[in-house]
C-alpha cells in the first residue's frame, strides 16, 4: 500500500481448584518481619496433589513482635500437618476428634498455654491462620501441609497456588512436579502477577509423563520498580493440564498395595437429553439478578443440541410453564423460547415446590406419551435465591415430595443464587435425586457461573456405569455405580488389593449408550504399575493409600447429607476413624497446635461446614478472637480490592492559574503572551486557524473552561486573516466567553497503516446494525467480532476467536471471559494476567491491557479505554504478517489498499481506495487510546464507515 507523505497538521491534533495462599503478616513496621526465605512444593501424583508450604521469618526488631502465618486452600482439601519451629523447638499440630481437640485445648489453657488456627472461607476456598509472638532476633519456621485429589472440569485439571508475601523475599521459590502414567496431553501456565519482565523467572520442562514448573525470582525481580521495596508477587498462579485417553476410557494405577481407576473414555456420541429449566422469577431476584439469568438462559438455549427437548417454568407465588409440553430444540423453538426467557420479569413470592412438581410433571406426562427419545436423559435444573414463602415451606416436606415424584427417573440439579437461600436445603434436595448443588456467586460474572455448570451437564455420555473388579482381588473399594458420566468429567474409583491378589488386575466398566449396553475392559500388571512410581522426585510414598482415604472420606460426608438420621452415626463413625488415622482435618475432626508458653491468643481449627444461608460454624473454643455461630465468614476474608481510578475536576481560582502542555499542544510557545496554542505535529501549516483558547488543570488533564482573553488596542493594521502586524502599544485585559471547543475523543478503531509505523487510520463507525466481522484471517485461523451500538458510540462486546486452538475471547465493558473447550474463565480488567498456553501467550497489564500474541501471527489487542470517549477498543499490531486472504471491516485495509492523488492543493482530506471502493480521509485530531488514559493527542487519517 502507497502512504502519503508525512501528514501535515491542518491545524488540529482450576474444576475444580487446588488453591494457596502465603500471607505473613504483623503489626510491627515494615521489615521488623523479616521473610527471608518462602517456599511451595507441590508434587500431583496421578491428580493427586500434595503440597508443602515452609515460610521462614526473623524478627529484625528490638521487641516482642506478633507474626501472623495465613494460607488459603480449596473447600475439598484437607489439612494434613501443621508445625512451627520456635527458637529449635518444634510445636506440632495434633489432630483429634472434636471432643478430644476440647479437651486438649483445656489442658494447655490450665498449663498457661495457648493453641490454636481461625478459619474462614470464601468463593471457594478457606482461609487458615496462625499467630505467634517472636523475640528481638528470633526465627520462626511455618510449614503447612495438605492433599486433595484434583477434579477433572470440562477437559482439565487445575492447580491454583495463590501467593501474597507482601514483602520481598531472598528465597523466593514454588516447583510443582506433576507425574502422570498415562502421559501428559497438554500442559499451560497462567499468573496474575506475572510480567514479561519476570517471565525469565518461570521455568517448564516436560516430557511424555512429567512435567517440573518453577518459579524463582531474584529480589530486582520482585521489585515493582527499582525505587520501591513493593513486591509485585501477589496474586495467582495457575497450572491447567490434562492426559492422554484412549477409547477405553480406562487407567489403573497400583502404588503400595492400592489401586485407583480413572475412567473417562472419548469418542463417545453425546445422549440425548430432556431438560428442564425452573426459574426462579421472585421478586428477590429484581435487578442484576434476573438480568444476569436471562442473559445466561438465552446463551443456554443457544447451546442446546437439535436432538435435545426442553420446556421453562418460571415461578414466582404461582408456577407457569412456557409450553404444555416439551419441544425439540429446533431453530424456531429455540428463538421463541429466546424470546419468553427475555421478557421474564421478577415479582412475587417463591413458591419452589409447586413449579418443581410441575416440572416432574411435565417429563411423566412425556413418558407416559411415549415423546421423549429412546435411551434420552432427562435432567431438571432449578435455579433460585431465596426459601419457599408460600405453598408448601417445609424444606423436609418439599425434599420429600420432590424425591417421591421424581422416583428415582431424573437426575436434579440445583443452583442456589446468591446467600438468600439455604444451601442445605438445595444441596440436599439434589443429592436425594441423583444430582448436584452449586452456589451461584453474586458478581458480575454470574451469568458465566451459570453457563458454566450448564456446560458440565450439557453433554451426557453414558448413564447407569458400573465398575466390577474380580471378588478375589480387591476390597475396601469407594463407590462404584454412577448416574451419569458426561463429557469433560471422569470417574474416579480406588480400593486396596488383597493379601493374594492376582499378578495381573482387571476390571469391567459397563454402561448404557443411548439403546444400547456397551463394557468396556481393562487391565494393569500389580509389578509393573508398582514400578512406575519409584522415582522420590515425583512420588511421596504411599500416596495411593491417601488418596483412597481421601477418596472415602469425601463420599462418606457427601452421603450424609441425604441418609437417614438412622444410617448417620454409621456413616460419621467411619468417617471420623479414617479422619484421624491418616490425620486429614475435615468437619469430624479438629487440629490443635500448642505454642510457646505465655502466649495470649488461643484458637482451635475445625473444617468449616456451611450452615444454611451461606453461614459457616466455625467455633473456636474460648479464643477471644472467636467467630460465633451464625456470624458471616465474610468477616475475616483477606482480599485484595481494586478500583479504577477517577479523574476528579478541581476548580481553578483564577481566570488563568495553571496550562499544561500536552501532545502537539505547547502553550509556551503559542500566539499572544503565550494564550494561543500552537498545534504540533509532522508537516508545515497549510492553513490559518483561530482558536478558542482552553484551560487545562494540570492534575487532571482534561479541559475545564475557557479563560479570559486579551484584546489588542492599537492603530496596527490587520493582515490577512485578522493577523496583527507593527504591534507597538499596550494590552488591555478584558473578560470574554468563548465557546468551549468539543472535546477531543478517541476513535472507535485506530490502524496503524500497513509499510510504516508512523501514521494511522482511525475508523469511526457511522452505520452499523447487528454484529460485524471485524476482521477474518483464514491462514491466520483468527476472526474478530463485535456488537457497535450506535446510540452510545461504542462497543458493547468484541470477539475474538482462534479457529485452530478452539479458543474464544469474548470482551465486554465488565470482564473478559475466555472459553476453551467449553471451559470459561473470567477475567476482570485491569487484573494483571501473564497465560501461556500451546499456541498463543495471554497477558493484561495494569491498565487493562489484554494482548493476545503468538510467534509468526499478528497481535491482537483488547482494552476498556476509560478515558473521554470511553468503551472497548481494539488494537492491532505486526499486522505485516496478515495474509492475503484477510477480510471484514477493518480487514479490509490490509489488502488492496491506495491512496488516490491529490486532486487539489488541501493537504487535509485525501481519498482511501479500498478493494475498489473510495473512502474520504480527512486528517483530524484524536486520542490515542494505546496509551494509558487520558491519552495522548495524535494527527490521524480519519475514515467513516
Amino acid at each position: 500500500m502507497n502512504t502519503p507523505a508525512p501528514a501535515p497538521t491542518c491545524g488540529i491534533m482450576l474444576v475444580l481448584l487446588s488453591l494457596l495462599a502465603l500471607l505473613p503478616t504483623t503489626t510491627a513496621q515494615k521489615n521488623d518481619i523479616d521473610i527471608y526465605s518462602l517456599t511451595v512444593d507441590s508434587k500431583v501424583s496421578s491428580r493427586f496433589a500434595h503440597t508443602v508450604v515452609t515460610s521462614r521469618v526473623v524478627n529484625r526488631a528490638d521487641t516482642l513482635q506478633e507474626v501472623t502465618f495465613q494460607m488459603e486452600l480449596p473447600k475439598k482439601a484437607f489439612i494434613t500437618n501443621f508445625s512451627m519451629i520456635i527458637d529449635g523447638v518444634t510445636y506440632p499440630g495434633n489432630i483429634k476428634d472434636k471432643a478430644a481437640a476440647q479437651e486438649q485445648y483445656a489442658k494447655a489453657v490450665a498449663r498457661g498455654e495457648s493453641a490454636g488456627l481461625v478459619k474462614a472461607t470464601g468463593r471457594k476456598l478457606e482461609q487458615f491462620q496462625v499467630s505467634v509472638s517472636v523475640a528481638p532476633a528470633a526465627k520462626v519456621t511455618f510449614e503447612l501441609v495438605y492433599e486433595e485429589l484434583l477434579k477433572r472440569h470440562l477437559g482439565v485439571y487445575e492447580l491454583l497456588l495463590r501467593v501474597r508475601p507482601q514483602q520481598l523475599v531472598k528465597h523466593l521459590q514454588m516447583d510443582i512436579h506433576i507425574f502422570e502414567p498415562q502421559g501428559i496431553s497438554f500442559l499451560e501456565t497462567e499468573s496474575t502477577f506475572l510480567t514479561n519482565e519476570l517471565a525469565s523467572a518461570l521455568t517448564t520442562s516436560r516430557n511424555e509423563t512429567k512435567a517440573h514448573i518453577q518459579f524463582k525470582p531474584t529480589l530486582s525481580q520482585q521489585q515493582k520498580s527499582p525505587e520501591q521495596e513493593d513486591t509485585v508477587v501477589d496474586g495467582n498462579f495457575i497450572v491447567r493440564y490434562d492426559v492422554n485417553r484412549t477409547l477405553s476410557g480406562g487407567s489403573i494405577q497400583i502404588e503400595n498395595g492400592y489401586f485407583v481407576h480413572y475412567f473417562a473414555p472419548e469418542g463417545l456420541p453425546t445422549i440425548p437429553k430432556n431438560v428442564i429449566f425452573v426459574i426462579d422469577k421472585s421478586g428477590s431476584m429484581h435487578g442484576k439478578k434476573i438480568q444476569q439469568t436471562r442473559e445466561a438462559l438465552i446463551k443456554i438455549l443457544d447451546d442446546l443440541s437439535p436432538i435435545d427437548k426442553f420446556n421453562l417454568v418460571s415461578f414466582s407465588g404461582v408456577a407457569t410453564q412456557w409450553m404444555p409440553s416439551l419441544m425439540p430444540a429446533s431453530g424456531e423453538n429455540v428463538e421463541k423460547a429466546r424470546s419468553y426467557a427475555s421478557d421474564i420479569q421478577a415479582r412475587g413470592a417463591t413458591n419452589i415446590d409447586s413449579a418443581m412438581l410441575m416440572a416432574v410433571q411435565l417429563l411423566d406426562e412425556a413418558n407416559r406419551k411415549e415423546q421423549l427419545p429412546a435411551g434420552s436423559v432427562s435432567l431438571i435444573i432449578l435455579l433460585t435465591d431465596g426459601d419457599p414463602t408460600v405453598g408448601e415451606t417445609n424444606p423436609k416436606k418439599i425434599q420429600k415430595n420432590v424425591q417421591d415424584a421424581i422416583g428415582g427417573q431424573y437426575n436434579l440439579f440445583c443452583l442456589g443464587f446468591g446467600f438468600d437461600v439455604s444451601y442445605a436445603f438445595l444441596e440436599k434436595l439434589a443429592l436425594d435425586n441423583g444430582g448436584l448443588a452449586r452456589r451461584i456467586y453474586e458478581d458480575s460474572d454470574s451469568a458465566v457461573q451459570l453457563q458454566d455448570f450448564y456446560q458440565e451437564v450439557a453433554n451426557p455420555l453414558l448413564t447407569a456405569v458400573a465398575f466390577k473388579y474380580p471378588s478375589n482381588a480387591v476390597e475396601e473399594v469407594t463407590q462404584d455405580n454412577f448416574h451419569l458420566l458426561f463429557k469433560g468429567s471422569e470417574m474416579v474409583v480406588a480400593g486396596k488389593l488383597r493379601d493374594q491378589s492376582p499378578d495381573v488386575l482387571s476390571a469391567k466398566v459397563s454402561g448404557q449408550l443411548l439403546m444400547q449396553n456397551i463394557t468396556f475392559q481393562t487391565e494393569a500388571g500389580v509389578a509393573e504399575q508398582e514400578k512406575e512410581f519409584r522415582s522420590p522426585k515425583y512420588i511421596f510414598h504411599g500416596f495411593m493409600e491417601r488418596l483412597w482415604a481421601y477418596l472415602t472420606i469425601q463420599q462418606l460426608l457427601e452421603q450424609i447429607v441425604s441418609a437417614s438420621d438412622a444410617e448417620k452415626q454409621a456413616l460419621e463413625a467411619r468417617a471420623l476413624g479414617l479422619s484421624l488415622n491418616y490425620s486429614f482435618v475435615t468437619p469430624l475432626t479438629s487440629m490443635v497446635v500448642t505454642k510457646p508458653e505465655g502466649q495470649e491468643e488461643s484458637q482451635v481449627a475445625e473444617k468449616p461446614v456451611e450452615d444454611g444461608h451461606g453461614v459457616f460454624r466455625s467455633q473456636s473454643i474460648g479464643n477471644r478472637r472467636f467467630r460465633k455461630k451464625g456470624t458471616s465468614a465474610d468477616a475475616l476474608f483477606t482480599t485484595r480490592g481494586g478500583f479504577r481510578g477517577q479523574v476528579g475536576l478541581r476548580a481553578l481560582a483564577g481566570p488563568m492559574t495553571l496550562l499544561k502542555r500536552r501532545a502537539g499542544v505547547d502553550f509556551s510557545k503559542a500566539g499572544v503572551a503565550g494564550f494561543f496554542p500552537k498545534l504540533g505535529a509532522p508537516g508545515p501549516l497549510h492553513h490559518h486557524h483561530h482558536y478558542s483558547p482552553v484551560l487545562y488543570d494540570v492534575t487532571s488533564d482534561l479541559r475545564l473552561s475557557s479563560f479570559p482573553m486579551p484584546v489588542l488596542e492599537s492603530p496596527a493594521r490587520s493582515g490577512p486573516h485578522g493577523r496583527f502586524h507593527d504591534v507597538d502599544s499596550g494590552i488591555k485585559e478584558i473578560t470574554t466567553t468563548a465557546p468551549p471547543l468539543a472535546p477531543i475523543q478517541a476513535p472507535p478503531v485506530i490502524l496503524p497503516l500497513p509499510g510504516q509505523s508512523v501514521d494511522h487510520l482511525c475508523v469511526d463507525i457511522k452505520h452499523s446494525q447487528g454484529p460485524m466481522n471485524l476482521l477474518s484471517d483464514p491462514d491466520q485461523g483468527v476472526e474478530v467480532t463485535g456488537q457497535y451500538e450506535m446510540e452510545k458510540a461504542q462497543f458493547s462486546w468484541i470477539e475474538v476467536t482462534f479457529k485452530n486452538l478452539q479458543l474464544q475471547v469474548h470482551a465486554s465493558p465488565e470482564h473478559v471471559v475466555v472459553i476453551r473447550n467449553r471451559r470459561s474463565s473470567v477475567y476482570k480488567w485491569k487484573e494483571t494476567l501473564f497465560s501461556v498456553m500451546p499456541g498463543l501467550k495471554m497477558t493484561m497489564d495494569k491498565a487493562g491491557l489484554l494482548l493476545l500474541s503468538s510467534p509468526g501471527r499478528v497481535t491482537i489487542g483488547l482494552l476498556f479505554w476509560d478515558g473521554p470517549g470511553q468503551g472497548l477498543r481494539l488494537l492491532l499490531r505486526d499486522t505485516d504478517r496478515f495474509s492475503s486472504h484477510v477480510s471484514g471491516t477493518l480487514g479490509q485495509f490490509y489488502q488492496d489498499v491506495l491512496w488516490v492523488p491529490r486532486a487539489a492543493a488541501d493537504d487535509c482530506k485525501r481519498t482511501l481506495r479500498v478493494q475498489g471502493r473510495d473512502h474520504s480521509a480527512t486528517r483530524k485530531l484524536k486520542l490515542d487510546y494505546q496509551e494509558e488514559a487520558p491519552g495522548t493527542e495524535i494527527s490521524c487519517w480519519s475514515v467513516e464507515l
